[in-house]
């Protein structure tokens, strides 16, 4: 299993760069972690511009013009967790709700009407309510009508991702918020989610069951955000060389406001956001990048072909959020870019990219 990293380590490695090394990291044919350290280090900042110019170039090459879109559909927002900075945690007062299957599956309808082909199912951490046999039977409803349906729940056996992947589930993602071992007790107060190693261990789990795809992050603004980078720039480089035939996708989630009142405890600016994506997409010029609603239309839009190469759009945040409209009670985080799927893809095209809804055939997945 891949080896918990000595945050600590991590930050000396980082803060001990110096921009010879940069300039090294920058013109290395094939970048190791150590190049992806100093290109995340306070020396690399006056390199920036530089680094935006290549990582441009890098996804040029081997993306091309496409921006993948997708959206969230929110399945309940029950959870039997405590954690600090999540508005479904359990001790907050909101209006909790779960979807029926039905409820669920014209949720994704909504969707399907909008143009999406790519829909990620997420939901609070209460299996009891959002278990295996849900999840497969609405993979099931939807598998034909959809190129890809992922998940976001709570971390499942391997023999579980297995049979979900048979029901027409095609990705994963699962974000250790935190590899500082410190700080993920001081945010993770109660749950199984308080358990750091079984969700460390849950990406390759995904792999081992044969998913298509499995995406991991960190919450950004919990703590020391170049270290957190370095961090997945490992647990990436460890997943391509025990799963090589699985994709791996990397999330940038910054912190919203959220139930619960949490604010950052580290402040993590655009500018670091940037850096953060210009070295990883560097580090690793074939990884897909994910970039939220999280972010403003503004600094989404200023970030398209720069390393970036998928989008989620018209994102509603609270189950039955998209039939219902106005409900915003019960959401997990405010979104910060609001604009219907249609005007991010007249932003995107408006910059000279091509927003796609569709990257293979469910064919692939139904076995037809």
């Amino acid at each position: 299993m891949f080896p918990s990293p000595d945050f600590q380590q991590l930050q000396q490695t980082i803060q001990d760069c110096t921009s010879t090394e940069v300039e090294l990291a920058l013109t290395a044919r094939k970048p190791g972690i150590h190049d992806l350290a100093a290109l995340l280090s306070p020396a690399a900042v006056p390199f920036l511009e530089e680094m935006a110019r290549r990582s441009a170039l890098l996804t040029a090459q081997r993306f091309g013009k496409a921006i993948q879109l997708y959206a969230p559909i929110y399945l309940s927002n029950y959870c039997t967790n405590r954690c600090a900075y999540c508005g479904f945690a359990a001790n907050n007062r909101i209006a909790r709700k779960s979807l029926t299957l039905d409820e669920a599956e014209a949720e994704a309808e909504i969707l399907h009407k909008r143009g999406f082909q790519h829909i990620l199912l997420v939901s609070g951490e209460a299996e009891d309510i959002v278990g295996v046999e849900y999840l497969e039977a609405i993979a099931l409803r939807l598998r034909g009508r959809f190129a890809a349906v992922s998940i976001e729940v709570q971390p499942l056996s391997t023999a579980h991702y297995a049979r979900l992947f048979k029901a027409g589930i095609t990705a994963v993602a699962v974000y250790q918020e935190t590899y500082n071992q410190e700080m993920y007790k001081e945010v993770h107060l109660a749950g199984k989610k308080t358990d750091y190693h079984y969700r460390l261990e849950t990406p390759a789990r995904v792999a081992a069951a044969g998913m298509r795809e499995v995406g991991i992050g960190a919450l950004l603004g919990l703590t020391d955000w170049r270290a957190e980078g370095l961090a997945l720039g490992l647990h990436l480089a460890w997943l391509h060389k025990h799963f090589w035939s699985t994709g791996v996708t990397v999330s940038f989630p910054r912190l919203r406001p959220a139930a619960g009142g949490f604010a950052p405890l580290v402040p993590v600016s655009e500018q670091n956001l940037s850096q953060l994506i210009f070295g990883l997409r560097l580090f690793d010029p074939d990884v897909g990048l994910l970039l939220s609603t999280r972010e403003e239309a503004r600094y989404r839009d200023g970030m398209l072909g720069l390393g970036t190469t998928r989008y989620s759009a018209g994102s509603c945040t609270a189950p039955g959020g998209y039939s219902h409209p106005d409900q915003t009670d019960g959401e997990q985080f405010s979104v910060g870019d609001l604009r219907t799927m249609d005007e991010v893809r007249m932003a995107i095209a408006a910059k000279g990219f091509d927003p796609v809804s569709k990257d293979w055939d469910s064919a692939f997945q139904t076995g037809k």
